[in-house]
């Protein structure tokens, strides 16, 4: 084992390999309707506990022919309540806002702030940038103004942060370099990036350091690239990459990088870009964490002060 690793992070990846021992193993093989209840299987106890916001529920959007449905944890009080809009990772291939809903619940009730967890689609069945635009359009209809947009879940649509984890905050860069760039640009308070994927490259010093044993590998990221982006051309595409995209005028952005994990050569690389193009940038390694290491929230100290550390700054942040 790796002395890096933090010891609470070792003892909770060995409970979660016993914990997949007893189930079948997951294949990247297609279809991937058993794989995703396989994992939804191994994670779904993960969210067990933890914090509880004044209200929390499911409601549903009317989102580009369909009917998508979003997470809602709101904190206590009238209202109108600052918003995180966050997205959840797992390779765009799984995952889901039930996995993901005790991370959401942590944020909600540290931050003060209202959480929304909307259920993008996911590849490969729903490609690049289907996710993208699903939750564009989620936010949009947050930031719209009027008894038609966020306001009537008791939002303020001039208070709004994206954050995501893993695919999930790929998702949120890609929204809002889609924002800044669009025909209606919609003001955001900050970017909230835990361990991003950032770019389509699969050779960074990270993914040859990390290359086994630390969970996340080469062989999971190719499987999810050519699910989410099965047109090559789409993978140097800036909102599918956002490392090859020019990102100036972006929000101030905090960004969280596990220290052991394939990804964090581009997590490092997009907190200096991020820099060099004049946005404000603060970013953390988490010493001895491995890739996903938030979902042990309630077992690893790190993930805790990763969420602590989130929350005073999204309260600076919205205000």
């Amino acid at each position: 084992m790796d002395r890096r690793m933090d010891p609470e992070m070792a003892a909770f990846n060995r409970m979660m390999e016993d914990r997949a021992a007893a189930l079948p193993p997951i294949r990247l093989a297609l279809p991937f309707d058993t794989p995703r209840a396989l994992t939804e299987a191994l994670n779904l106890p993960l969210c067990e506990g933890g914090p509880q916001p004044a209200v929390s529920g499911d409601r549903w959007l009317p989102v580009r022919g369909r009917r998508i449905q979003c997470r809602v944890h709101l904190p206590a009080g009238p209202g109108p309540h600052p918003v995180l809009l966050y997205v959840h990772g797992g390779g765009w291939v799984w995952n889901s806002i039930d996995t993901h809903d005790r991370l959401m619940r942590e944020y909600a009730v540290a931050a003060g702030c209202a959480v929304i967890g909307p259920d993008y689609a996911l590849s490969p069945e729903a490609v690049f940038p289907q996710a993208l635009e699903e939750c564009e359009a989620v936010l949009r209809w947050i930031a719209a103004e009027g008894p038609a947009g966020g306001a009537a879940w008791g939002l303020d649509p001039a208070r709004i942060v994206l954050g995501g984890d893993s695919a999930g905050a790929n998702i949120a860069a890609g929204l809002a370099l889609s924002l800044r760039d669009g025909p209606a640009p919609v003001p955001l308070r900050g970017l909230l990036l835990n361990y991003g994927v950032f770019d389509s490259r699969l050779d960074t010093p990270s993914y040859r350091e990390f290359a086994s044993g630390y969970g996340l590998n080469e062989e999971r990221m190719r499987f999810y690239w050519e699910a989410y982006a099965p047109r090559p051309a789409d993978r140097l595409n800036p909102l599918a990459a956002p490392l090859r995209a020019g990102l100036e005028g972006l929000p101030p952005c905090l960004l969280h990088i596990a220290e052991l994990d394939v990804l964090a050569h581009e997590n490092h690389a997009m907190a200096a870009r991020l820099r060099a193009a004049g946005v404000t940038v603060e970013s953390r390694v988490f010493p001895g964490t491995v890739h996903g290491f938030l979902r042990a929230v309630g077992s690893v100290g790190a993930a805790q002060r990763a969420v602590a550390e989130a929350a005073a700054w999204l309260r600076a942040r919205l205000g």
